[in-house]
């Protein structure tokens, strides 16, 4: 079902700045030299209208996602649109991207933007755009909703090879989620600017579980001029595997303090995805014990939920993990150490100028709470503004539910939604 826009003359802009896009992506040379592609980067390929939803409809969307409490109702409906658009990939070379630009369905054409980075999942039809294929909504579109039904601008990237972009997904690559979510900031500008309204400077950040890191990761981003028109105003990350090295890793497969099956999942996607990167393997077999050697890198593929890989994973990393690699994971030389290194960097080779609120539950069994701590240990000792809340003795995803409408307040706190705009 094609859904109407909000009036004639913003479905022409929209058809316009489309229509413009695509002729920019046909006529691109293939000349084109590295100056050329990061010029592109950011440009809108195109943008589709996907769900207009009400204010009653939103409302439901984020109580069936778990949010109560006066702070998560929406007060505003929520236009989605799914954005396609240009980047580069770990390589530093072109391609393409989705995500999902998220605007209040209010009368207010200077818009607050936050951004919220999404948790881990395999397959490719679950992010935050959903897949073009199939018209259900994905979830994780609610948590978009409890931030734009509030009047914010809501970009919620779906990274590499997630969505409707090519490729495999580089699974926790720091690098390309950071790039992967300048680039729709700046893509949002031209959805929000084809619908007659403007995207204010200060971005506040926030994502969950995988999207801590990745909005941490921004937040540098922003702060270092990575996208000219935007600045950071506020981080608050969720529940975060801030350092995999000194907190995921020894709690996931020495302590035994986080639950098994999740851990296999979360590390064999990391295995995967990193193997293609840093070449940490040269078969399956030297990582994996059989018979999961013969089919765990198919499993993330994009074409596989998380029930259907976790029904096919082992109990426990002793199952499905060779002892050299659990060895090699707690005492990390050569190429797993550089990913390491390269990718538990979000909270400690910076200082950020704004406020950061962290939030965490001590009764995390898949992100362990130690991650936050040495994230709180790091940023203060860098002179940053850190607060760390402990939402208590919960499980991963009620964290999520328990600190994002907390998130949301502090958000109004420092740049409330319907406040003065200022340029």
């Amino acid at each position: 079902m094609r859904i109407p826009d909000r009036a004639a003359a913003r479905r022409r802009l929209a058809a316009l700045g489309g229509a413009v896009a695509l002729a920019v992506t046909a006529a691109a040379p293939a000349s084109a030299t590295a100056d050329d592609h990061d010029r592109r980067r950011g440009q809108l390929v195109s943008a589709e209208l996907v769900a207009r939803l009400s204010q009653s409809t939103a409302a439901r969307q984020v109580r069936d996602r778990g949010y109560v409490g006066d702070a998560a109702v929406p007060r505003y409906g929520v236009d989605h649109y799914r954005v396609l658009y240009r980047t580069i990939d770990p390589q530093g070379r072109p391609t393409t991207a989705s995500g999902l630009v998220s605007l209040p369905g209010n009368d207010r054409r200077e818009l607050r933007v936050v951004v919220y980075e999404h948790g881990t999942f395999a397959a490719r039809g679950d992010a935050p755009s959903g897949d073009p294929r199939v018209p259900t909504a994905p979830s994780v579109q609610a948590d978009s909703v409890l931030f734009a039904g509030a009047g914010y601008a809501t970009v919620a990237p779906d990274y590499l090879g997630l969505g409707s972009g090519p490729g495999p997904h580089p699974y926790d690559d720091l690098a390309s989620e950071t790039t992967a979510s300048v680039d729709l900031l700046r893509a949002a500008r031209t959805v929000a600017h084809d619908q007659g309204r403007r995207l204010e400077r200060g971005v506040q950040v926030t994502g969950f579980s995988q999207g801590g890191p990745a909005a941490m990761a921004l937040g540098r981003a922003l702060q270092r001029g990575a996208a000219p028109h935007f600045g950071l105003a506020s981080l608050a990350p969720v529940s975060g595997p801030y350092d995999a090295q000194h907190a995921e890793a020894p709690a996931g497969l020495e302590r035994g303090t986080l639950r098994g099956k999740d851990t296999n999942y979360l590390f064999a996607y990391w295995l995967t995805a990193m193997n293609r990167k840093y070449h940490l393997y040269d078969a399956p077999s030297e990582v994996f014990r059989a018979p999961y050697a013969s089919f765990v890198e198919s499993l993330y593929d994009g074409t596989h939920g998380d029930a259907e890989i976790f029904t096919a994973l082992p109990d426990t990393p002793r199952q499905l993990l060779t002892p050299k690699v659990i060895d090699w994971a707690l005492h990390p030389t050569g190429n797993l150490l550089r990913a390491y290194k390269e990718n538990d960097t979000s909270c400690t080779d910076w200082r950020p100028r704004v406020p950061v609120h962290l939030f965490a539950a001590r009764g995390d069994r898949d992100v362990a709470y130690e991650n936050s701590l040495l994230c709180e240990r790091a940023l203060t000792a860098a002179g940053a503004r850190v607060t760390l809340t402990d939402v208590g003795d919960v499980e991963h995803s009620p964290s999520r539910r328990a600190a994002l409408p907390e998130v949301l307040a502090w958000f109004g706190e420092r740049l409330p939604a319907d406040g003065d705009f200022s340029s």
